[in-house]
């Protein structure tokens, strides 16, 4: 078994859709980023390509690349995907919580737990999606929106 950790952490930004874990929610400010800034999704990258010992997103998927500009998280997710069934490693599962004082993300989670899990190719079962604030103490949940990610990896 491998074990991974992910960060990932975007600003808001009027102009923007809010991403996260491929769920759109409505927001009238949304993350800034070259791609979706789907900072949940960035962080479980992170964390499964960690656990693999295969780098890290901002290498497989710079933000100098045009290739990737507004690209959705879940088409790069499916990419770390196809690296992990290359090196014969499966999702055994995926812990995921996300910063954020605004907006309330638990009516989302269990969508978001849905849309993971198909592209993680797990039963939801596996994969768990909490949301939390910093109760006002952090610039972070007032700035912007973080995420924290871990997984484990299984061989096949």
């Amino acid at each position: 078994m491998r074990i991974g950790h992910g960060y990932d952490v975007h600003v808001l930004t009027p102009g923007r859709r809010l991403v996260l874990c491929g769920v759109e929610i409505p927001c009238e400010l949304g993350l800034l980023g070259h791609s979706d800034a789907d900072a949940a999704t960035h962080a479980l990258m992170d964390a499964l390509l960690g656990a693999a010992g295969l780098g890290d997103i901002g290498k497989l998927f710079p933000d100098s690349d045009e290739t990737y500009r507004d690209i959705s998280s879940l088409k790069l997710l499916d990419r770390v995907m196809d690296l992990l069934h290359d090196a014969m490693l499966q999702v055994g599962n995926a812990d995921i919580t996300i910063v954020a004082q605004k907006p309330r993300l638990s009516e989302y989670t269990q969508s978001m737990r849905q849309c993971l899990a198909q592209h993680l190719e797990v039963g939801p079962e596996r994969v768990n999606v909490k949301a939390t604030t910093e109760e006002g103490l952090g610039q972070v949940s007032t700035l912007g929106i973080a995420a924290h990610a871990v997984v484990l990896l299984e061989e096949r």
